[in-house]
């Protein structure tokens, strides 16, 4: 009885979120106003067949990850989210854990960026939602899974990203990237995928063990970055990681200074992006 219980619930909240509400162009008939399980699936980070089994009553036992992915997906409120956790047969993530809930007025917020790249990362550098202009300029996270949405696993041990390096910029980024998991690990001492992520980087990545084992400490902050995109070429803007009291998260911006190169090739591709996730 729960499992087809949480998926009316899914499926209930999907048909009040509309594509523009999410971020999302609308892009042809539609039989309904409500998000479409694909929609639902890319903004969640989750497979469609995962969804629709969801759904259907025929998946059971979904994750607290899951279930925080669908909840920010599908705007949920405070109480709605803990009845979806509810429904779930799980525990509300408590303070031992690295928070990964997005209130209504940070999303607000992100609602009105929607021609500048911006991202939302947790404590721990797991990316939690990325809007199109965002996803054109670094590459569409929707298929990716697990520790593939984290930024240190990706960096250390997977594809890295679009971002050019100097070997200064380098190696300040990975300090600040390892010190900020560090940090992190003191908050959430008794956060298990956190605690798994740390000893897969030791183990597998020997920049990463020096690092932590080193006790590096730097920080995030405000820097210029090139892009090296594959269709408009390289774009140099400005990042800034702003923190949310309170919360934890950390949102990522890419801007570019008015009247300039980088300006027009970034607006271009925040055209071109949002077209193709349209098609």
């Amino acid at each position: 009885m729960a499992t087809s219980e949480f998926g009316r619930a899914v499926r209930r909240w999907r048909d009040r979120v509309s594509p523009e509400d999410a971020g999302l162009p609308a892009g042809g008939h539609r039989r309904a106003a409500g998000l479409r399980r694909e929609e639902l699936a890319l903004l969640a980070g989750i497979s469609v067949d995962y969804v629709t089994r969801l759904e259907q009553g025929r998946a059971s036992n979904p994750s607290a990850q899951v279930v925080e992915a669908l909840a920010r997906a599908l705007r949920l409120s405070g109480d709605e989210r803990a009845h979806l956790f509810r429904l779930a047969g799980l525990a509300m993530p408590g303070p031992a854990a690295v928070p990964a809930y997005i209130s209504p007025s940070v999303q607000r917020m992100l609602d009105r960026l929607t021609g500048t790249p911006v991202a939302v990362y947790d404590a721990s550098w797991t990316l939690l939602v990325a809007n199109p202009p965002y996803a054109a300029l670094m590459g569409d996270p929707s298929g990716w899974r697990g520790n593939e949405r984290n930024a240190a696993w990706r960096h250390f041990l997977g594809p890295g990203s679009r971002a050019r390096h100097t070997s200064e910029s380098l190696r300040a980024f990975e300090t600040a990237l390892v010190a900020d998991l560090r940090a992190a690990a003191g908050r959430y001492p008794a956060d298990e995928r956190l605690r798994r992520l740390v000893a897969e980087l030791r183990a597998n990545s020997d920049r990463f063990a020096g690092l932590w084992d080193s006790g590096a400490v730097g920080r995030h902050e405000a820097a210029r970055k090139t892009i090296d995109h594959p269709y408009v070429g390289p774009l140099t803007l400005d990042c800034d990681v702003l923190t949310v009291a309170g919360s934890d998260l950390r949102i990522m911006i890419y801007t570019a200074e008015p009247g300039t190169e980088d300006a027009d090739r970034l607006a271009l591709l925040t055209i071109v992006g949002t077209q193709a996730l349209a098609g």
